[in-house]
């Protein structure tokens, strides 16, 4: 069996609550982070709701080994299982609020012998990790969870602050000479229409792309880091207003990079063109490739779009 890799596996989060009428009445949330889950013989039996995504993928991670796994409808998932874990990604074949079925059954034959769980699909967010035990966790593993979050929680600061920085600086071109992104070459652009594909079952159309790089400055770490941008015109074949949220680009290794800012944050009307710009920050050496751009509209505009094919000079 393949080996999952932990390196494209952060970054993930969980929903782990019981599958009961009283206490699952609204789709389950996403929170950042990595989420644990306990079994012991009296939660026996009880499905675990975990939230899904098209696309995007969900890992399950277990303290004792795997002895096979029973998932409805697996032929709309792409599945890699190791012997103490396994990651999901769903496919577009899979509708918003579908619940699927699936019990993980374990080698040992201690109770808990099996784990249930409901994958719930969500509008815009997956659930990243999951930890499973089947033994009461230690303090030690309490600290370092502790730990986790607090590290978090300092580089969600930091990035705040380093964003308040920069929004509150100089604007325009004397601003990228101010943050070190407008070099020698200046800003380096390409044209993507013809290589920007649309996913079947999106409700946007690309109809003209164009991708930006900025010249590489020195991180935190040390490393060159560059920012990436793509500005897409999109044709919007619905029958509502779509109206942009957020977004993520998704690179070659399977990485994904979340937007540092997407705009216009305006309404795109049914059968009328609009353009949404996307920007990333990453190190010199992942901005290569052919990357997937994931975007996600406000809740009432529906699901996801998903574009392939996105290159930068």
């Amino acid at each position: 069996m393949p080996v999952l890799s932990s390196a494209a596996l952060l970054r993930l989060a969980l929903l782990a609550a019981p599958l009961e009428a009283s206490t699952l009445s609204a789709s389950p949330g996403c929170e950042a982070g990595t989420g644990h889950l306990e079994l012991t013989e009296d939660t026996y039996g009880e499905a675990h709701a975990v939230c899904i995504h098209p696309g995007l993928s969900t890992s399950f991670f277990f303290d004792a080994k795997l002895g096979r796994v029973e998932l409805t409808g697996r032929e709309h998932f792409r599945v890699i299982e190791d012997e103490r874990g396994l990651a999901l990604v769903p496919t577009r074949a899979l509708m918003r609020g579908e619940r699927v079925p699936m019990t993980v059954f374990f080698q040992e034959g201690t109770a808990p012998t099996s784990a249930r769980f409901i994958l719930v699909v969500h509008a815009s967010e997956a659930a990243r990790q999951v930890e499973v035990t089947r033994q009461p966790r230690t303090l030690a593993s309490y600290r370092e969870g502790e730990q986790q979050a607090r590290a978090e929680v300092w580089q969600c600061r930091e990035d705040k602050a380093r964003l308040e920085a920069r929004c509150s600086g100089q604007a325009g071109l004397l601003g990228l000479l101010a943050q070190g992104l407008l070099g020698e070459g200046g800003i380096a652009d390409k044209t993507i229409t013809q290589s920007v594909i649309s996913r079947p079952g999106n409700t946007l159309t690309s109809i003209m792309a164009r991708s930006y790089r900025s010249s590489a400055t020195h991180g935190e770490d040390g490393g060159k880091r560059v920012r990436l941008a793509v500005e897409l015109s999109l044709m919007n074949n619905g029958s509502t207003p779509w109206t942009p949220a957020g977004a993520v680009l998704v690179g070659p290794d399977g990485m994904e990079w979340k937007a540092l800012g997407v705009s216009p944050l305006e309404p795109i009307a049914p059968g009328e063109l609009g353009r949404v710009g996307v920007e990333v920050e990453t190190t010199e050496e992942a901005a290569r490739g052919v990357f997937n751009l994931k975007l996600w509209g406000q809740e009432a505009s529906g699901g996801s779009e998903f574009f392939d094919g996105v290159t930068f000079p």
